[in-house]
């Protein structure tokens, strides 16, 4: 159904008269998201960066505060992250000033003061720019039925970027019960980049019914104009953050207004950032943003770029999503992109208009990420997105859920079911899976039943459930939350002023005297406590954090078209010479693989037996594989010696040869030997600390003490054993076991890559190493060095290697 007929001069006077002033008129979409509203439907919105999605979202709110004058909650604005809703807020209120209109717009994310938090519980603006996890932090609280009783709209922005996950599943269990305190709440939902429209179309409408929710499309804008970094004509064999390329990164920002330079890691984000001053002989102005940076210094960071101070931002994902500051010209992207839609977004903040080209630049750091940020061109050019399948909600999150819930009020099992139900990624949860979650909330489970702090809800005479005690309503309103980082030292001066956080892992590894790069700072360590670094300014030579994180390996899309590269000459005239003469020598040294097929080479070189497969199944995948076919080889005596991975290639080593390849690859290795491995591995360990933490099991915070990472890994890993041994079907368990095949080992890509072994394996015994290895090869000694502090020596071990693989005869 498409809703049609509303034009501008449907429009209250003050959006008309606004509209005329500025010599505008509304976009098609954005009408049309008006008539739906009106019609009073839900609506995804998919239209291109710059085409005004934020005011086709926010037009039907306005519209009716201005025809219906209240106060009150209207409006729920949710995004993915809080740097887009103070901008929203901020490009929000410049219109509704310039109007005149008595509407209220605030924020209320992590950062909002308590002060605040408490009066807009009481006195709430019309409309409340928020995040999943400070909306289920709202209906927490007693208050929360009054509060949204008034509820017209929910908007949720960058849809894609979050609906698939465990804040998505959490917003989508948010919305169900708002959708029991205001019934009349229509969902709308924005995006760029939703390859599956009527996917998200289901998610939205909550119970998968997609036809009820309106689809309306914008008009296309002026195609991105994306060039490749050649430096010298040459692309490198080795690295993976295009640091070599830092005096014509600094060349491209002398030349525009503002440059945005996007890196995948924060580590890396810390290092371009000071491989950028080095060269920056004009001393432009230069920030970085990532997301363990302080509020504060993040926020100084936003504000000197929306006033435009800064001729360039250094920033991670923490600015990818929607931020609209004008003056944006540019945006470089360092490494690869390992997503199209990834880089459609992030290309989407330069030119941020809908009939101006943005304009991006491509660093790619070796020959395989030059592939792959040309396989990401032609996706882009095509219109080709990424697809992120939907999956059956987390047991986690529904269990923090239930959690917040109780905290507002007692419930009964039946009613609050049949809600949840409400919830897409929940529409098929059973009776009895939501008792297991119950009696986990209740109890704690059959092993942890004897501890009193386990026993989080009662069961009243009635059949209602309550909470225990009022301290647990405390308690979980401290620790709820979706986003798990690792374990983190506060970085602060001697005077108590936060710069942000570091990894425990590299803080733990410091000495007093030690010096380190954070926040473009050169900084000397004065003390490390259980929660702190206290530190001071420092000329000394420093290093530079790291930052574990999630890896984001190349999209299965990507990879298909990178597949398809190599197994197609035609192609190869459009790349490099370099790159050519690349795959032009692996033809006729070796083979390149077909796209349904496994190519592995086996060779020996300095007394190592080799063995490299090129699977292109990203790096997750590979770490997986190349943990179990490093114990079979142990089992048929090769005595493999280690493994590295890289998102195109695995790579094993050992004291005997590999003979036949084909002997490690069967079903069982995922069906027996993959739960053996994970079980018996630190995987499942990690896993469980991320899923005992959002299902409120263990605790990071007590009021006014924080724990440190130390000691919440301590209690995550205590429990574990117990319920390990004791309860081995414990709910949190399995939720881990979910979440290690899932996002850790991403079995899927796993079986698939197993399974082509198993059909399509082509097995090409070598002399020496082949041109296509070489990439993986240098990785070896290097992997668990912070990405791109080894790139110099990477580039002089890769030339020698190159040399030899290269080599004709």
């Amino acid at each position: 159904m498409t809703v049609r007929g509303c034009g501008v001069t449907n429009l209250p006077a003050p959006l008309a008269d606004w509209f005329a002033a500025k010599a505008w008129t509304p976009r098609r979409h954005q009408l049309e998201m008006l008539a739906a509203s009106r019609a009073g439907r839900s609506a995804l919105l998919v239209a291109p960066t710059g085409s005004g999605k934020t005011m086709a979202g926010f037009l039907p709110s306005l519209v009716d505060l201005v025809e219906n004058p209240r106060e009150g909650l209207h409006t729920l604005y949710v995004s993915p992250l809080k740097a887009l809703a103070v901008d929203v807020r901020r490009n929000l209120l410049t219109p509704i000033e310039d109007m005149g209109l008595d509407i209220a717009v605030e924020t209320r994310t992590g950062d909002t003061p308590s002060d605040r938090k408490a009066r807009q519980r009481v006195r709430p603006p019309q409309i409340l720019l928020t995040t999943p996890e400070s909306l289920s932090l709202l209906l927490s609280y007693p208050d929360s039925a009054a509060l949204f009783a008034g509820l017209r709209t929910i908007i949720i922005d960058e849809v894609h970027a979050f609906a698939t996950g465990k804040r998505g599943d959490l917003l989508a269990l948010s919305m169900a019960r708002l959708g029991t305190l205001a019934p009349e709440l229509r969902r709308v939902a924005l995006s760029a980049t939703v390859a599956d429209p009527d996917a998200y179309r289901g998610w939205l409408s909550g119970d998968g019914d997609y036809e009820s929710v309106e689809l309306v499309h914008g008009d296309s804008g002026a195609p991105p104009r994306i060039d490749i970094v050649i430096p010298q004509g040459r692309i490198p064999w080795a690295g993976h953050s295009g640091r070599y390329a830092a005096e014509q990164v600094m060349a491209e920002i002398e030349t525009h207004r503002t440059t945005i330079v996007f890196c995948n890691t924060r580590s890396l984000a810390e290092l371009i950032f000071q491989d950028l001053w080095k060269v920056n002989a004009m001393s432009l102005p230069i920030g970085i943003h990532h997301g363990s940076l302080s509020k504060e210094a993040r926020r100084k960071v936003e504000e000197a770029m929306a006033s435009g101070r800064l001729r360039a931002l250094v920033a991670t994902a923490s600015l990818d999503l929607g931020v609209d500051w004008g003056d944006v010209d540019l945006v470089i992207q360092m490494g690869a992109p390992k997503g199209a839609s990834r880089l459609l977004q992030r290309i989407g903040r330069a030119n941020h208009r809908l009939d101006e080209p943005s304009e991006a630049v491509l660093v790619p750091g070796n020959r395989f990420e030059y592939l792959e940020g040309r396989a990401a061109l032609d996706a882009i050019e095509a219109g080709e997105l990424d697809n992120e399948p939907f999956r059956p909600g987390s047991i986690d999150v529904l269990a923090q859920h239930v959690m917040a819930v109780a905290c507002a009020g007692p419930f009964r099992a039946e009613e609050l079911l049949a809600e949840i139900n409400r919830a897409a990624p929940y529409a098929t949860l059973t009776a009895e899976q939501f008792d297991r979650v119950l009696n986990y909330i209740a109890n704690g489970g059959y092993a942890l039943k004897a501890y009193e702090k386990f026993r989080r809800l009662t069961r009243t005479a009635d059949g209602a459930w309550r909470l225990s005690h009022p301290s647990y309503a405390v308690q979980h309103r401290l620790n709820a939350g979706i986003i798990v980082e690792a374990p983190m030292l506060d970085v602060r001066f001697k005077n108590g002023r936060s710069l942000g956080k570091v990894e425990e892992g590299f803080g733990t590894s410091l000495a007093p005297g030690d010096c380190f790069f954070f926040m473009g700072l050169a900084l000397e360590v004065l003390k490390i406590d259980l929660t702190d670094l206290v530190v001071r300014a420092t000329s000394k030579p420093a290093r530079i954090p790291t930052y574990g994180g999630a890896r984001m390996p190349i999209s299965t899309h990507l990879a298909e078209r990178v597949r398809h590269f190599l197994h197609e000459p035609a192609e190869w005239a459009r790349f490099p010479a370099d790159v050519r003469e690349w795959l032009e020598m692996q033809a006729r040294r070796s083979r390149l693989p077909a796209p349904d097929e496994l190519l592995v080479e086996t060779f020996s070189r300095e007394k190592r037996h080799y063995m490299v497969l090129y699977s292109f199944e990203g790096w997750n995948a590979h770490q997986s594989l190349g943990m179990l076919l490093t114990r079979r080889m142990e089992s048929q005596g090769l005595v493999p010696m280690g493994f590295v991975a890289s998102d195109y290639a695995l790579a094993c080593w050992s004291v005997e040869p590999v003979v036949d390849p084909a002997s490690l690859f069967s079903a069982e290795i995922l069906e027996e030997e993959f739960v053996e491995w994970v079980e018996g591995s630190a995987l499942l360990k990690r896993a469980f600390r991320e899923v005992a933490v959002i299902g409120g099991l263990v605790e990071r915070q007590h009021p006014g003490k924080k724990k440190s990472g130390r000691q919440v890994t301590f209690s995550t890993d205590l429990i574990y054993d117990v319920l390990r041994r004791y309860e081995p079907d414990h709910l949190l368990l399995d939720a881990a076991w979910a979440d290690a095949r899932a996002k850790m080992t991403d079995v899927g890509r796993l079986s698939g890559l197993i399974e082509r072994a198993a059909e399509r394996i082509v097995h090409v015994p070598l002399e020496r190493v082949s041109p296509l290895a070489v990439p993986v090869l240098v990785l070896i000694g290097r992997e668990t060095v912070a990405q791109g502090v080894a790139d110099d020596v990477l580039l002089i071990e890769a030339e020698a290697l190159a040399a030899e693989a290269m080599r004709e005869g």
